[in-house]
């Protein structure tokens, strides 16, 4: 029996499958060996409100820093004018695991230019 030779191109597939590998391991072990136990810091962030069909609409973003995940997260965005709360929306995530960011929207009747001021806050959240 006569040993068949492999030719470049199968040595150049081999190779850049050989790197792919040993990099994805050696990401998943730095990941691994790098990580805290700090909890869920979840930072949300408004967008410019947009003018719907029937209402206004408000992008919300919102960042878990921390490094666990955080379940079941309650956002509130409220519309104040003169210092009193005009105007209350929330929405939920489900699922937010840790340094990734999800996107929503919140809808309001009043338009959020006139408001004193808009703020958004994370009201809890559960640990998985």
């Amino acid at each position: 029996m006569t040993k068949l030779q492999k030719n470049w191109l199968e040595w150049l597939i081999f190779a850049i499958g050989f790197i792919l590998l040993v990099s994805t391991f050696g990401y998943l072990v730095y990941d691994a060996a790098t990580i805290h136990e700090a909890p869920p810091q979840i930072v949300v962030t408004l967008g410019k409100a947009k003018q719907g069909i029937q209402n206004f609409i408000v992008p919300v973003s919102v960042t878990n820093q921390g490094d666990q995940t955080a379940e079941d997260v309650q956002i509130e965005v409220v519309l104040e004018k003169s210092d009193r709360q005009e105007e209350l929306a929330s929405f939920q995530i489900a699922f937010l695991p840790r340094r990734a960011i999800r996107k929503g929207w919140v809808t309001f009747e009043t338009d959020p230019q006139t408001a004193k001021r808009m703020k958004a806050r994370a009201v809890g959240y559960q640990k998985p």
